[in-house]
């Protein structure tokens, strides 16, 4: 797990190390559930998702880009993943925002993503 990852919850008073844990695996779980419908991969493995971070106690901030920016889902994948991590047990509300900075390319896809569209 990349250490951006591990430090998502810095300056969070109320969540014990354990609970983070817990909330962070299941928001990976979460996002692992949204594919992009062009490429037979999740969003996470895809790595489309840049960064994950707490807002208060129970709000999460998303920072994902996608395969393209003239991509045709970039109006409805956002809110996918919103609604996604949502289901997630000790988060009230997800916001999405889509950045272009840095370009996505295929260096950012997990090794099982690569395995499995035959890129490695």
């Amino acid at each position: 797990m990349s250490a951006w990852l591990r430090n998502w919850f810095e300056g969070s008073s109320k969540v014990n190390e354990a609970t983070e844990d817990q909330r962070l695996d299941g928001i990976i779980a979460a996002l692992r559930t949204v594919f992009d419908p062009e490429i037979p991969t999740n969003v996470y493995d895809l790595g489309l998702i840049y960064a994950i971070d707490a807002v208060g106690d129970a709000d999460i901030a998303i920072k994902m880009t996608l395969t393209a920016p003239g991509c045709p889902v970039a109006g409805t994948l956002p809110g996918l993943v919103e609604r996604a991590v949502e289901t997630v047990d000790g988060v009230d509300h997800c916001k999405v925002d889509l950045v272009w900075d840095p370009p996505w390319t295929k260096d950012r896809m997990s090794e099982a993503a690569q395995l499995e569209l035959g890129m490695m």
